[in-house]
């Protein structure tokens, strides 16, 4: 294809795009992205509030909030209903750390059928190993600058 002809195509298939693929509702996705990030986050709130009644204070309170909204997010992964909740809030879903177990456990179901070494144990940081890495630099980072300060 010469370079005016791959223009043409492009413009064609954009207007072809444009006809049939239905107008997004970037209010309607915005509202509700906050509302279930809003309310995922105060969920995660009232399980601190509970701990800390029953006692519990410092890391080990910020430690048993955390694993408990990873063990709630991968068991509504398990279960199937994680994923509804990301297809009605897209991002905020995705954003609180329930999200990130659900980045975990969603590869490690899907690719169990391959077997536990490589499929479960291979897949499932395709995702979320990004992340990782990512924050572990960011840390070590953060903490020789703070170190040297």
């Amino acid at each position: 294809m010469t370079g005016k002809h791959r223009e043409n195509y492009n413009a064609n298939y954009l207007n072809y795009v444009k006809q049939h693929d239905p107008p997004t509702k970037h209010l309607k996705n915005c509202a509700a992205a906050f509302g279930v990030g809003g309310l995922i986050c105060s969920i995660g709130q009232f399980i601190r509030f509970m701990l800390e009644y029953a006692g519990l204070k410092g890391d080990v309170l910020a430690g048993a909030v955390s694993a408990i909204l990873i063990f709630l997010g991968c068991l509504l992964t398990g279960l199937g209903v994680y994923d509804r909740i990301g297809r009605y809030a897209g991002a905020g879903s995705i954003v609180p750390i329930t999200g990130f177990a659900n980045s975990v456990a969603s590869p490690a179901i899907e690719f169990k059928t391959e077997g536990w070494i490589y499929g479960m144990a291979a897949k499932m940081f395709t995702v979320a190993g990004a992340i990782i890495v990512f924050g572990v630099f960011s840390g070590v980072a953060v903490g020789l600058i703070y170190s040297f300060i």
